[in-house]
């Protein structure tokens, strides 16, 4: 058996292996650090034995845990969801108000994205993939299918945080490396070559083995998935949905279903009076058990104790702890107060009456999701009383990065940028199976080509039971996803497919802008605090060419009479997207 060792190496940079052109080139001798423990490989010049693609792959997990944190908090903190307050550190507050050229701050660090990177082109380039056992199947494919999905959701964490950063797909082993020229590449060149190096994997199973303190299906991303979000930043839309459900309906095996489930948080349904509600939303967010219906679909596994080296900080960001003297860093924004008491809550009754939550309800005011996940109150410390918060999104001490939510948020997004926004919007409001389909969609399909693809989305009606057909039946597993938290939508006449107005002469674009309108509120309603608020802004102000739409977005973070407040701490002109990035010694960035 081969020895393991970690090898100390200085890490660098390859070049591209398809020619790029437009694109600057540079050198990379300061962000990756000589001397370092960056690189974790096998003492021989191959790995061919299962203990050396274990110890790899953990190798990569562990690398993994640096980024936890930051997967969050740089797609959460630019975001105008959460605000800062007189607790917040140096280094959020900079991050908040666009302040990103700071190459000291700790969220500002290149180099751990690298060292991922660097890790998996090594297993990459080193896993002896033909190798076959005595079934004639190969022994390696599993875990080079994981890496190179690594390696891709690595690279977009990476690119939507600086913008335009070196792109590397060849191992650094020599010191000689680190005076090489390679490409800098936006995130849409990024999102091409990965895609194409993805897709003939996309079918592989998962790496399955024991030694994690989670079921080992959690720890990975799901390659369909990330082709989906790779799709989606490219603009091929068509393909991002094809992606996204071919996850639902492949994730628990053939002839299976992965329903977006009914799980929400309701008033109850015949008390008038709007005094009392039942969560089943808030347990569904912080269960990590792996099952069939399991919200959760992937996490990166971090240390337990405080003093172990990338133990996520999140729980102390978010929550009042006795580790940060219940002086949470971050709170929900003033703009997302807002949009949850506004969206309008409808109830059904059993006796089949439909009726409305009032305005001024003291307590759970509009959709109930927020108030279910952020818990507020009063504890006594240091002999004194003060306020305290609980964000249940935070309650472990792993960081999770996919779930079932935002997978079907994010093939109706793709669904609706094809041209289908009536297939987006019932995802939002109803829910969709086959009956559905037929019923709803397939009569707008101005084409036989559009109606052949709108039915390549099979939902059938004995694995997808949607609430609104049938509200007394006993299998329900299908409702509307703006159902989790405002109600019964399906019932609900403020909560509509937009109709344009009287002289629009592009209709479907109109539908599709004001849908895409629903999705990101729907997205914030639903995601809030999971890092992935901002990123959803900038995909649409680059879809639409608008850098405005995510300027006055962030300029209302804490609401719209104090937009100016916000100008004149944001000295940053977010109207120029290139100001949205951070930027690392004029290397990474732009």
């Amino acid at each position: 058996m081969t020895m393991k060792t970690n090898i100390y190496r200085l890490m660098g940079c390859g070049v591209m292996a398809a020619a790029v052109s437009s694109v600057s080139l540079t050198g990379c001798q300061d962000f990756f650090e000589q001397d370092s423990d960056r690189i974790i490989f096998a003492d021989g010049g191959h790995l061919n034995n299962p203990t050396d693609t274990v110890y790899s792959m953990v190798g990569i997990l562990q690398k993994m845990q640096a980024l936890a944190d930051r997967s969050v908090l740089l797609g959460e903190v630019r975001g105008d969801l959460v605000d800062v307050n007189e607790y917040t550190s140096a280094d959020l507050r900079d991050i908040a108000l666009f302040e990103l050229d700071d190459s000291a701050n700790v969220y500002n660090q290149p180099r751990d994205y690298y060292a991922v990177i660097n890790n998996c082109n090594y297993y990459i380039a080193r896993a002896d993939t033909a190798l076959k056992d005595n079934r004639n199947e190969k022994v390696f494919m599993r875990e080079y299918a994981a890496a190179k999905t690594f390696r891709a959701w690595t690279y977009l964490q990476l690119v939507l945080a600086y913008g335009k950063v070196p792109f590397v797909t060849e191992p650094i082993l020599l010191s000689g490396d680190l005076e090489r020229d390679y490409p800098k590449l936006e995130v849409k060149d990024i999102c091409e070559w990965l895609i194409s190096d993805l897709v003939p994997v996309a079918d592989e199973d998962i790496p399955l083995f024991n030694g994690l303190s989670v079921d080992s299906r959690l720890a990975y991303v799901p390659t369909k998935i990330m082709l989906g979000d790779l799709c989606l930043w490219a603009g091929r839309y068509r393909e991002a949905a094809q992606w996204y459900y071919r996850y639902i309906s492949m994730r628990n095996g053939e002839q299976s279903a992965y329903a977006l489930g009914t799980n929400g948080s309701s008033w109850n349904r015949d008390e008038k009076d709007y005094k009392s509600w039942s969560d089943s939303y808030s347990g569904m967010l912080t269960s990590e058990g792996y099952a069939a219906d399991a919200e959760l679909i992937s996490l990166i596994a971090c240390p337990t104790g405080m003093a172990e080296l990338n133990y996520s900080q999140l729980r102390n960001i978010f929550n009042s702890t006795n580790e940060n003297a219940y002086r949470p860093e971050l709170s929900p924004s003033g703009a997302l107060t807002d949009l949850s008491e506004s969206q309008v809550y409808c109830n059904y009754s059993t006796a089949n009456e439909v009726t409305y939550a009032p305005e001024e309800l003291p307590d759970g005011r509009g959709d109930l999701r927020l108030p279910s996940i952020v818990q507020e109150g009063s504890v006594n410390y240091d002999n004194a009383w003060r306020p305290s918060q609980t964000v249940l999104k935070y309650s472990s001490a792993n960081v999770r990065i996919y779930r079932r939510a935002m997978v079907y948020l994010r093939m109706a997004e793709a669904l609706n940028r094809a041209g289908y926004p009536r297939f987006a919007y019932e995802i939002l409001a109803d829910g969709v199976n086959d009956s559905i389909v037929r019923a709803r969609i397939l009569p707008y399909c101005p084409t036989l080509e559009d109606s052949a693809f709108v039915q390549g989305f099979s939902f059938p009606e004995n694995r997808y039971v949607v609430r609104c057909l049938d509200t007394k039946a006993t299998d329900i597993n299908t409702m509307g996803l703006h159902s989790r938290g405002s109600g019964w939508t399906e019932f609900n006449e403020h909560y509509a497919f937009p109709v344009a107005p009287e002289g629009v002469a592009d209709t479907l674009q109109y539908q599709m802008e004001k849908v895409e309108d629903m999705l990101v509120d729907e997205g914030a309603l639903e995601l809030a605090f999971e890092g992935q608020r901002f990123y959803d802004l900038m995909r649409v102000a680059l879809r639409r060419n608008d850098p405005a739409y995510l300027a006055e977005k962030i300029y209302a973070r804490r609401g719209e009479d104090r937009r100016g407040e916000m100008r004149s701490l944001i000295k940053a002109q977010l109207a120029d997207k290139h100001s949205w990035y951070l930027s690392w010694r004029g290397q990474i960035g732009y």
